[in-house]
Formats: C-alpha cells, sequence, structure tokens
C-alpha cells in the first residue's frame, strides 16, 4: 500500500536549522532519538523509535536532509520492525512528524 501524499519535502532552513527542529520534533512527539550522523557534507541523517502504544513494539523512523542548491530535501521513513501491515501507523506517524516539524520551524 502506497502513500503518494508523502512526498520529499522542500525547506530553506539551512540543515544545522533543520536538525535542531527535527530534534525537537522528535522530543515532543515523545520518541526516542537513537542517532545523529552528523559526519556528512551533504546528508545529515536522524533515528529514532517510536514504541506503539497497544504492543509496545519498536518501530524505526529515519529522517533524511539533503543540501540541494537553494533548499533542503526531507525525507521520512517509518517502518515497523515486526509484522506485515502497520495499519496505516508508519504514514500517520509520518504525517505526525511533518505537523512537529513544520511548527518548530514556525517558532
Amino acid at each position: 500500500m502506497g502513500y503518494p501524499e508523502l512526498q520529499t519535502l522542500r525547506y530553506d532552513q539551512t540543515q544545522p536549522e533543520l536538525v535542531a527542529a527535527s530534534t525537537q520534533a522528535i522530543e515532543n512527539l515523545g520518541w526516542e532519538l537513537v542517532n545523529i550522523d552528523a559526519d556528512k557534507d551533504i546528508i545529515e541523517a536522524i533515528e529514532a523509535t517510536d514504541i506503539t502504544a497497544c504492543f509496545g513494539f519498536k518501530d524505526d523512523i529515519v529522517v533524511r536532509i539533503t543540501d540541494s542548491e537553494n533548499e533542503r530535501l526531507v525525507d521520512i521513513r517509518s517502518k515497523s520492525r515486526i509484522g506485515g501491515g502497520d495499519l496505516v501507523k508508519n504514514a500517520a506517524r509520518i504525517h505526525g512528524f511533518i505537523d512537529a516539524l513544520d511548527g518548530e520551524l514556525a517558532n
């Protein structure tokens, strides 16, 4: 099942600003920040884990921020560690992250 509405996001903010806003959004959502890969010049990768309320399953989230000329491209992936279906939880998690990120950038 695909989610065509979930596309690469484009932002004018710098990579450090987007990393800071993404990190704060992750904290606000109550996810566990696992890793920030700041060693690469072109791509920043932020990894987090969300634990589902019902069964306590751990799901993985990766945010990639790529520098592209005058804008930054942000891609978000959410994947369940267990099972084949996610009951649309991964798409909802991505939408929630986008809302939280946009809220942080508006502040």
